[in-house]
């Protein structure tokens, strides 16, 4: 298990947001928190404690009056710790290269793979191609739905029709390096984890797997590493003290190591 830091960006400002109020009409969604900080100084605070492999999420669409805003951020990010995260939000072979040229480690990419409802696998050999297999990332964040759990798309808004199985992830893990998975209906709500989830991906562990959501108290990443067997990665927003939560950073890390 280890702590993969995140650095999420919405209307031009750092911001940990209630995932599944995420709206593109007006930009809207409910925050949790928002920094007076730009986004450089989060991957300043992360390149100095060596942790590599988290993300940055851009929250508006490409068509959002404050997409350049947030670009800008991210960009800021990436310049400021080469090599260190991870970006994702609006990625396709058209401007993956960018990203990468500023510092990415990887690209994530969710809606230009899951296209239409389903995997465009001819999408999904198109990225792998454009970027190589080992700068890409799988966002396949997920969504309960009778069954089980299924992959959503445009900031978590849209279902697909691809449910999260073993082998599914068989299937993606021929083309991209990890997965990041959102449980999307706890994200930003520090209400607990998707125990299922993360029960089901501890139990798959072919590729690096890290899970984002809902994650509320120290027990809960003792929890994680139970379920999974340690095989997850793990991030955490809004529950922690750097987004005005109450956990603190330093414990987490701690944490993360020894629990």
């Amino acid at each position: 298990m280890e702590y993969r830091p995140c650095i999420d960006i919405h209307n031009g400002k750092v911001k940990q947001i209630v995932g599944g109020t995420l709206e593109d009409e007006k930009d809207a969604a409910t925050e949790n928190f928002v920094s007076k900080r730009n986004a450089d100084f989060f991957a300043e605070f992360y390149a100095k404690d060596g942790l590599k492999g988290g993300h940055i999420i851009l929250l508006n669409k490409k068509d959002s009056p404050y997409y350049e805003a947030t670009k800008a951020q991210a960009m800021l990010a990436l310049r400021t710790y080469p090599g260190g995260m991870q970006v994702g939000g609006g990625i396709g072979p058209d401007n993956a290269a960018e990203f990468l040229e500023a510092g990415a480690s990887h690209v994530i990419v969710t809606s230009y793979v899951f296209s239409g409802g389903v995997v465009d696998y001819g999408h999904l050999r198109e990225m792998r191609d454009t970027v190589g297999k080992e700068h890409l990332v799988l966002d396949i964040s997920c969504r309960r739905r009778d069954d089980g759990y299924y992959v959503v798309t445009d900031r978590w808004q849209k279902f697909t029709k691809e449910k999260v199985t073993p082998e599914l992830l068989d299937k993606l893990a021929e083309y991209c390096d990890e997965f990041l998975v959102h449980g999307a209906d706890v994200e930003g709500r520090a209400s607990g984890i998707e125990e299922d989830l993360v029960r089901l991906l501890g139990a798959w562990h072919k590729i690096p797997v890290t899970y984002a959501g809902g994650i509320s108290d120290y027990d809960d990443i003792a929890h994680i590493r139970e379920l999974s067997g340690g095989r997850l990665n793990i991030t955490i927003g809004t529950a922690l003290d750097l987004f005005g939560g109450h956990l603190n950073y330093e414990t987490v890390l701690k944490y993360v190591q020894d629990v």
